[in-house]
């Protein structure tokens, strides 16, 4: 009996709808191809819905995503709300009550796909970070005293329990042990200036290894050292660990060298409930309409979320696709310069599958 996957849609703002119809064009392909089938439940929850209305995410909406396999995201970001607004309302707050514990970014560089990493390629660049996803400065713990005057104090804390810490290095290294390249983890922290919560994050980090993981390597760079070897030598990584905000920082600086944003994708995971895929490029506002933006990364994340739901030869086949358009086909990743339309590369890929 086939099966069937009940995915929920959040297109968004900008160029989300249109990296999502591409997305969506590429799933279906393959759920034909590989014997499933996938239904789409679509929220318009952005920045015109709160434009329009004055509602950011229904209260009913947490639960009523529960229900579903699985979130595919387009994009959050819209030029007529204030930055913050709709990124706590929707974004960190699907993450943190969906338990979406874990932020998984693959940095993988696709043939054909430039660099500005001097003398690399595809086979110096195929590593994943894992971010920690609850915990850090995000938890929004500190507040604000005599704003507005010169004595005005701001504080926000990064806050970590060992629980958030263990289940994301338990999940890490199930992961590094799985992907079985290098089997190499490496933990990214700042001991040496933030010597509480990375204190916590070191001492867990080789208890665990050390009890269950045997077979994995350990190894731990400061965050700025880190930030130099992802661009002098990032084929010394296979998977990385770290915390929320560093996690956030240097999953940036790894997409660049992938290629840029346009290709980069990311998964906010839950291991034990509904978890959600986005292209990490944002909403793209000025690109609005116009189908010249590159919908590669909302593709990927297609595979990516196959993949966690199982689906692996699916997910292979995607990817595998990705790969023979980019070698082939693409002139370059920035919007309007591929040499096709946002839609006539989401052809390009399905018609690969």
């Amino acid at each position: 009996m086939n099966k069937n996957y009940n995915i929920a849609v959040i297109p968004g703002d900008g160029t989300g709808p249109e990296v999502v119809r591409e997305g969506k064009k590429v799933l279906l392909a393959a759920a034909s191809r590989f014997g499933f089938s996938i239904g789409f439940g679509e929220y318009d929850f952005g920045g015109d819905r709160y434009l329009r209305t004055g509602e950011i995410l229904p209260d009913s909406a947490v639960e009523e995503l529960k229900k579903y396999d699985s979130i595919f995201l387009g994009a959050i970001g819209h030029p007529g709300v204030r930055p913050g607004i709709l990124e706590k309302g929707i974004l960190l707050r699907l993450r943190f009550e969906l338990d979406q514990y874990i932020n998984l970014r693959p940095v993988k560089l696709y043939p054909g796909v430039d660099t500005p990493l001097k003398d690399k390629g595809p086979e110096h660049i195929d590593y994943v970070v894992i971010r920690e996803n609850s915990g850090d400065v995000y938890t929004g713990s500190g507040g604000v005293t005599m704003k507005g005057t010169a004595h005005e104090i701001a504080i926000q804390n990064m806050v970590y329990s060992r629980m958030q810490v263990d289940r994301c290095l338990e999940y890490a290294f199930e992961y590094t042990r799985k992907r079985n390249r290098k089997k190499t983890l490496a933990l990214c922290g700042k001991t040496n200036v933030l010597t509480y919560v990375f204190d916590l994050w070191e001492r867990a980090f080789h208890e665990i290894g050390e009890a269950k993981y045997p077979d994995i390597k350990r190894e731990y760079y400061h965050v700025d050292a880190i930030s130099m070897w992802m661009i002098k030598n990032p084929e010394w990584f296979d998977v990385v660990v770290t915390s929320n905000m560093f996690g956030d920082i240097i999953t940036d600086l790894g997409a660049i060298t992938q290629g840029g944003m346009g290709v980069a994708a990311g998964g906010n995971i839950n291991p034990e409930g509904v978890s959600m895929f986005e292209p990490i490029g944002g909403s793209a506002p000025k690109y609005t309409g116009l189908n010249v933006i590159n919908p590669i990364a909302a593709i990927s994340c297609g595979a990516m979320m196959l993949d966690h739901l199982g689906e692996g030869k699916a997910a292979n086949a995607i990817e595998n696709a990705i790969m023979d358009v980019t070698a082939n086909k693409l002139k370059d990743m920035g919007a309007g310069r591929m040499g096709y339309s946002t839609s006539e590369v989401g052809d390009l890929v399905a018609e690969r599958i």
